[in-house]
């Protein structure tokens, strides 16, 4: 096997370059796949601007993808070469007590593909064969480059334990927040309410799920809320911004003993929050990153919610600097950018 892979990489903020390097002979494990469709992540966005808290520059980017596979190790049992899969992109010890408990979420070195040289906006991409999931055949390839953001939704709503009649509230529809929203009204949620400025995304998850959207530039999230909720609050909330304000919405929404899961990437990591309402209201929060045994879920969930719906715009990987411009550029109104290399 002779290939060379371009592969995308943020070398400074705002500027994107690419590296060229030989594709190597795949280990007894691994399977070298031909990335056919890649999403441009929220986390992608972070470092394109150079404020990712754990991924300073420069770094390959891409996690979000799908692809055909070209070549396997010789110790490959579950996928052969011409299969279409996706990819659970995290890099784990398999030695420390997370890992050997098959809580391997909380490894102690976890780590993702991108941090470590292997972006995904790229043409060829090396894993590990028990990282990589077989496509079933209802799904596109855009869409199975989706099924990594909706394992990052399943974790969260598993770890919510949103229950039947529960009213939830989901701060930001980016596409995680969609796919969270979607998920909740699954789990049996009856209201199921998200804010955001744009009125595309509110649409998009109204669509997908959600029962109620609140256009931030037009009303009060706190007046709104307590009108759908006849004042108490809502039994959970999710945050998937990443900022001082939205962290507070999280918490001041809630009824009293309600949780907060907090999803949303903080660049400025020290936020100020109002710490008595722990007190006044026991409410808890709590932070969810990743997944861990969250593919197989994601992929029978996908059954239900279309999540290609999410994708807005598709560009070649040579056109990948305009691809995180549109993405971060409000006025394109993008939900899920794709790259198709």
């Amino acid at each position: 096997m002779e290939l060379l892979n371009r592969v995308g990489r943020v070398f400074e903020p705002g500027k994107v370059d690419f590296l060229t390097r030989k594709v190597a002979e795949p280990k007894a494990e691994q399977v070298v796949i031909k990335i056919v469709s890649s999403a441009i992540c929220g986390s992608d966005l972070h470092i394109f601007k150079g404020k990712h808290p754990s991924a300073p520059l420069p770094v390959t980017i891409g996690h979000e993808f799908s692809g055909d596979v070209v070549a396997v190790g010789s110790e490959v049992k579950r996928v052969k070469i011409g299969d279409k899969v996706t990819v659970e992109p995290v890099m784990v010890c398999g030695k420390c007590p997370a890992c050997r408990t098959g809580n391997y979420g909380y490894c102690e070195n976890i780590s993702f593909t991108y941090r470590n040289g292997d972006g995904a906006m790229a043409e060829y991409i090396t894993i590990e064969e028990p990282y990589v999931y077989k496509l079933p055949e209802h799904l596109s390839y855009n869409a199975g480059a989706l099924i990594e953001p909706l394992s990052v939704a399943v974790h969260a709503v598993k770890r919510a334990d949103v229950k039947m009649g529960e009213k939830v509230l989901i701060i930001g529809a980016g596409a995680i927040g969609i796919l969270i929203a979607a998920l909740c009204r699954k789990c049996g949620a009856t209201d199921v309410i998200i804010s955001n400025s744009s009125q595309r995304r509110l649409d998009m998850a109204l669509e997908l799920g959600a029962t109620r959207g609140i256009n931030t530039s037009k009303e009060n999230i706190y007046e709104a809320v307590s009108e759908i909720t006849g004042g108490t609050g809502v039994d959970k909330s999710f945050e998937c911004v990443g900022i001082e304000e939205t962290f507070n919405q999280a918490m001041m929404t809630l009824k009293k003993n309600g949780l907060a899961t907090i999803i949303g990437i903080f660049e400025n990591p020290n936020i100020t929050i109002p710490a008595t309402r722990f007190i006044t209201h026991e409410i808890k929060v709590q932070g969810s990153q990743g997944y861990c045994w969250d593919f197989p879920v994601a992929l029978e969930m996908s059954k239900e919610i279309d999540i290609e719906k999410l994708v807005t715009h598709t560009f070649k990987l040579d056109d990948l600097q305009k691809a995180l411009e549109t993405s971060l550029d409000r006025k394109f109104g993008s939900i899920k950018v794709i790259i198709n290399p």
